[in-house]
């Protein structure tokens, strides 16, 4: 007698086989990658100290040309700090807000004679000087390179200046005060690129050469520049932070013939070369 065998149909057991082979394909293949979220933040702070490399002034086609390092004794370090936001979209637009404080206060007693704005502070006289140059920036820029481990971007800011320029005798009875507010575009350039396991190097430039009352609308003739630029080096601490020793140049200035006033020809020139060293961190909700 013939038994017969119980056989599951053809498209049964094909079926079947596509299911395992499904199951097993799917257990070695590995989970998918979260999704990276659009937008990105980074807060980033730096404290050190500023140098004096050069820096002259003159008030007045009259006026005198000061130098503020040996006539207003600008030979010490002083505080250096910044403070600025980035936001960025999908890792290539990217937006910054910075603020960056700037005041140097010295006294001195003078050596000479200097004529400062129509009025002469003679040789002798106990002075106090202070520059002030603080600035608000906001940038835009597009990172050209696809990979997220290294960046080089491209773009424009607009920097506020908020200026204060003062010379005062000891006794109060000579003072002159020259105040500035406004708008500095700017073109940007920046970059990042990893070294070794966790470190990196980066750089970022920030400047502009412009004659000043046609992007103020003034019918004074004023040319100005400026440049910020700084290299740095650095190392993830843990995730998420990351830490850098920043070195940088800010140079630049204006000169040209300014709003009269009741002392003053209203001209100005203004020239700067400073350099800081600082240390920095930077809080980053990417990974």
């Amino acid at each position: 007698m013939r038994m017969n065998t119980l056989r599951p149909p053809g498209s049964l057991a094909l079926l079947l086989s596509c299911s395992l082979a499904a199951t097993t394909a799917a257990a070695q293949d590995p989970p998918a990658a979260p999704r990276e979220p659009a937008l990105g933040l980074r807060a980033q702070a730096e404290l050190g100290f500023l140098a004096v490399g050069r820096h002259f002034i003159q008030l007045g086609r009259d006026g005198s040309r000061v130098d503020y390092r040996d006539d207003a004794a600008q030979t010490n370090l002083y505080t250096f700090a910044r403070a600025s936001i980035e936001v960025d979209l999908r890792r290539r637009h990217l937006f910054t807000f910075l603020y960056q404080p700037l005041q140097i206060d010295s006294t001195t007693t003078l050596a000479r004679d200097l004529r400062i704005d129509g009025a002469t502070f003679a040789a002798g006289t106990p002075m106090r000087a202070r520059y002030g140059f603080p600035f608000f920036r906001a940038g835009w820029a597009y990172d050209v390179l696809p990979e997220a481990d290294r960046e080089l971007a491209f773009g424009v800011g607009l920097q506020l200046r908020n200026a204060s320029i003062e010379f005062e005798s000891v006794d109060g009875r000579t003072f002159r005060q020259r105040n500035d507010v406004g708008p500095v575009p700017l073109l940007r350039a920046r970059g990042r690129f990893p070294v070794a396991a966790r470190g990196f190097f980066a750089f970022e430039l920030d400047g502009i050469y412009a004659p000043i009352s046609v992007i103020n609308g003034s019918d004074n003739e004023v040319t100005g520049a400026i440049l910020d630029a700084s290299v740095r080096v650095g190392w993830r601490v843990v995730r998420h932070v990351d830490a850098f020793v920043n070195l940088r140049y800010i140079g630049g200035g204006a000169v040209g013939q300014g709003d009269p006033t009741s002392s003053s020809d209203g001209y100005q020139s203004n020239w700067l070369h400073f350099m800081t060293v600082s240390l920095g961190a930077t809080l980053d909700s990417r990974p």
